[in-house]
């Protein structure tokens, strides 16, 4: 009998949220509709294969190179953006990140924050955090506003909202901007535009995320398609980024090749519409730009993975989404289904250094290990290798250590017993016979519930015969008809 798993926690888990997104004709309609179109463009913006495996070959370079290097490219950069003007903070969990930046905006007597598109804020639960203390801290990006405007996290790293149609986004802002619904897509942007506009330019602090951080200059990029990225940054008087340690690269050469992987991969694009380079405040001469701007460097567990020799390949992803768009299980349950700020196959293999395994234990075997994730990557990650690497780690006992957070988070003394007993039965030739004699007998007092299986499949019945017995059966009379020609 299996272990009946209460209610409320099964909808809380993994399986429970997948079970009600299958549900939804209407969310696997979008997510299959987004994906298709995302899988077309980057195919036709990777056209060579060669080219495309030579680049996807040196970004992992690039990425292995830099790790490599960590301790001393971080200890550069903070002395290259020193220098430079900027003001370099260490975060090592989520909850001083929040403290630092509000701590900035406190210094500064600020009241509201715009913020560009950020995964690592997400992390922090910034806005969250900030809302507590009576900080008002708007998206700027589109599909950011529009999941805040709902009151829901993003689905997807390059495209939050990307769950729901124009259709859901109509009544959206017809319901909360009061405005005249309509599905023109242009539209919908102008509203959304309209609204923030305002934001930026009443802003006391920008928040940004990083794309990469290069140590010989000192210098933060971001890309983006929208230019709010742009706005956030430059507009309001304190400019604040937020990033995690291993967006940093060597230098400016490395970035080239890593944008192109990047854009290509996430949106099939050659380039974005604006790549923003920002090495320090506004200089006396300069008529744009932030007074002050801040760096914001978060570990989060990263270090945790760093230590691992095959687990660091995780810290080599550039956010690119590109494995989410070509994930079958992503695709059918979507973003929201994993519970956690980094979804989908990527997801499930850094989330586990952040939050331990113990609160994502189901993450590791959403996979059917097709191996598209792996194929897709641009720095070439080995994501259904880590991903069984961490079902190993999953069910490890005590004893034998695991190095991943919360390891053994499934670990049962029950279920190892009975794969013991599997090996036995299959590596001792006289257990087996035995074993098979009985089933093929005594078959119909087989179980009609062994566990989730049977939930939706009938339970097996063995055979009354074994295929042992009716191939010696064959062959036996095979051998009598060849000895009576």
């Amino acid at each position: 009998m299996s272990q009946r798993i209460p209610v409320t926690e099964l909808e809380n888990s993994f399986r429970g949220r997948a079970s009600e997104a299958l549900a939804d004709s209407q969310l696997r309609t979008n997510f299959r509709t987004a994906m298709d179109s995302l899988m077309r463009k980057r195919a036709d913006a990777f056209s060579d294969p060669d080219e495309r495996e030579d680049l996807r070959e040196l970004g992992n370079h690039i990425k292995a190179r830099a790790l490599s290097k960590l301790p001393d490219l971080l200890e550069q950069l903070e002395t290259r953006l020193t220098k430079n003007g900027v003001k370099v903070h260490w975060a090592e969990t989520t909850e001083e990140a929040n403290q630092i930046v509000h701590g900035i905006i406190e210094a500064k007597k600020g009241s509201q924050v715009v913020k560009g598109k950020s995964m690592v804020s997400e992390e922090m639960e910034m806005n969250d955090y900030l809302a507590e203390r009576h900080i008002e801290c708007l998206e700027s990006d589109m599909g950011e506003y529009i999941v805040q405007l709902d009151g829901e996290k993003p689905s997807h790293i390059i495209m939050p909202a990307i769950h729901k149609n124009r259709h859901q986004v109509a009544r959206l802002f017809h319901d909360k901007l009061g405005v005249e619904e309509t599905d023109d897509v242009n539209e919908l942007i102008r509203i959304g535009r309209r609204t923030l506009r305002k934001k930026f330019m009443e802003a006391d602090v920008g928040v940004s995320g990083v794309n990469f951080a290069i140590a010989e200059t000192g210098t933060l990029l971001l890309v983006e398609n929208e230019g709010n990225g742009r706005m956030s940054t430059t507009a309001p008087p304190v400019h604040v980024a937020v990033t995690g340690i291993e967006k940093v690269v060597e230098n400016l050469r490395d970035v080239v090749p890593l944008v192109s992987l990047l854009t290509r991969s996430a949106l099939g694009q050659p380039i974005t519409t604006y790549v923003n380079l920002i090495s320090g405040p506004r200089k006396p001469d300069e008529l744009d730009g932030p007074e002050e701007v801040h760096l914001v460097l978060l570990d989060n567990g990263r270090t945790r993975a760093f230590a691992d020799a095959q687990m660091r390949q995780t810290l080599n992803c550039i956010r690119c989404g590109a494995c989410m768009n070509h994930c079958p299980v992503y695709t059918r349950v979507g973003g929201h289904t994993y519970g956690e700020v980094y979804p989908g196959p990527i997801g499930k293999i850094v989330t586990p250094h952040m939050v331990g395994l113990k609160q994502v234990p189901d993450h590791p075997s959403a996979s059917s290990l097709c191996g598209a994730c792996g194929e897709v990557c641009p720095v070439k990650i080995p994501i259904p290798e880590l991903l069984q690497r961490l079902r190993q780690e999953n069910v490890k006992s005590p004893k034998e250590h695991p190095k991943v957070k919360d390891g053994g988070a499934k670990y049962s003394r029950t279920e190892r017993a009975v794969w013991r007993l599997w090996a036995g039965l299959n590596t001792s030739p006289t257990i087996y016979r035995l074993f098979l004699w009985g089933a093929t007998r005594f078959g119909k007092l087989t179980p009609k519930n062994v566990g989730p299986w049977t939930q939706n499949h009938s339970a097996p019945v063995p055979a009354r015969r074994s295929l042992h017995d009716l191939a010696r059966d064959h062959l036996g009379s095979q051998g009598t008809k060849g000895g009576r020609s």
